[in-house]
């Protein structure tokens, strides 16, 4: 069988998702969105979203895979809808993205195996989202949610072990969320990969060292859009962390929902010689949170600069994968085939979902 090429089957895709929710012959639909820190459960004829914690990167990371976390992960997929009440008639299918990519770069059978326990075990059918799906939900949830306050043409998603530079028609992905990151900065920079690493205070050359390392891991910006981005970020560490420290550090005034280019730059300077404990205390922010700061100013300032934005959109919203996925028929055909699918997932790998589901037995 022929496969298209995976890049030109998810810009077909995208561009669905934006048109309008897909009209399901199903009563109703509901979508499991698992990232890299949970599981997050909503239906088509529901406006509620059910959550649970689960850190399924720490055991990758530690090299231990996903088995510790199946429990957890099958009661979830077993509770969130009831706990939403959603109806037990409505078809299900699960989507799993950067933790679950990485899982599947490791070992492909292993992860083929555990997902045939988790459907048999819960009903639901777990998928292997490619990073350009992923693009293509975020961007779909943000126009659905933002309306007419979305004037950029891309969205910034910044999760925890995957980022998403998401337009309509182009997108960029990359493993490369704030703790991977942040991991990555403090192998290169502290030559050590512990989850309580400190990269302040950083000296004028290490800073120096870790903008070239990011501009190597983002080479691919350029190639995967078009010359004119302009890009609102629609995720924490970004609206709840990185611009209200700018604000805070330069005395401005948090109304403009902007973060220039130029203001983050001055700021990564201005805390660059703090020590972990100085910035909780010159920010008022706990050190868990102060940890990332200076990794995620620089990933956003890396980013700005590979795409030659000078103004990044603030757009303080809570969006999911869900509105995209309840609207992807493709996936929804793979949840009735889900043997052909992970029998594709072990030989094409991420591939798998962008072939046709109506060739299975062909």
């Amino acid at each position: 069988m022929r496969l298209a090429p995976i890049r030109r089957l998810i810009v077909a895709l995208a561009g669905a998702l934006l048109g309008a929710l897909a009209s399901a012959a199903e009563p109703c639909r509901v979508a499991f969105d698992i990232g890299s820190s949970g599981i997050r459960a909503g239906a088509s004829n529901s406006a509620l979203t059910t959550r649970v914690d689960i850190d399924y990167l720490a055991p990758l990371a530690a090299g231990r895979g996903l088995e510790a976390t199946l429990p957890t992960t099958i009661a979830a997929l077993r509770d969130l809808p009831q706990q939403g009440g959603f109806s037990a008639e409505c078809v299900r299918v699960g989507a799993g993205f950067s933790a679950w990519r990485l899982a599947l770069q490791q070992d492909a059978e292993k992860l083929a195996t555990q997902l045939a326990e988790i459907e048999a075990a819960s009903g639901v059918a777990v998928l292997v989202a490619p990073q350009q799906a992923e693009g293509a939900y975020g961007h779909f949830a943000a126009q659905q949610q933002l309306g007419e306050r979305l004037r950029t043409s891309h969205v910034l998603d910044i999760g925890g072990g995957s980022l998403q530079l998401a337009g309509e028609r182009h997108s960029f992905g990359a493993p490369l969320g704030q703790k991977i990151w942040h991991r990555e900065l403090c192998q290169a920079i502290r030559q050590t990969t512990s989850p309580t690493c400190a990269l302040q205070p950083i000296s004028g050359d290490e800073l120096a060292a870790a903008r070239a390392l990011l501009a190597e891991r983002l080479h691919g910006v350029s190639a995967a859009l078009p010359e004119s981005v302009a890009m609102t970020a629609i995720s924490r560490p970004v609206t709840q962390g990185v611009w209200p420290a700018v604000e805070r550090l330069l005395g401005k005034a948090e109304d403009n929902k902007l973060l220039e280019r130029t203001a983050l730059t001055a700021a990564i300077e201005q805390i660059a010689d703090l020590t972990l404990a100085q910035t909780t205390t010159r920010l008022g922010i706990s050190e868990k949170y102060a940890a990332y700061l200076l990794s995620d100013m620089l990933l956003v300032e890396g980013l700005m600069r590979a795409t030659g934005d000078q103004d990044l959109h603030i757009a303080d919203v809570d969006l999911t994968n869900i509105p995209g996925l309840l609207a992807d028929d493709r996936a929804f055909d793979w949840a009735r085939h889900y043997g052909c699918y992970l029998d594709r997932l072990r030989r094409l790998g991420l591939t798998a979902y962008a072939s046709d589901p109506a060739s299975c037995g062909q």
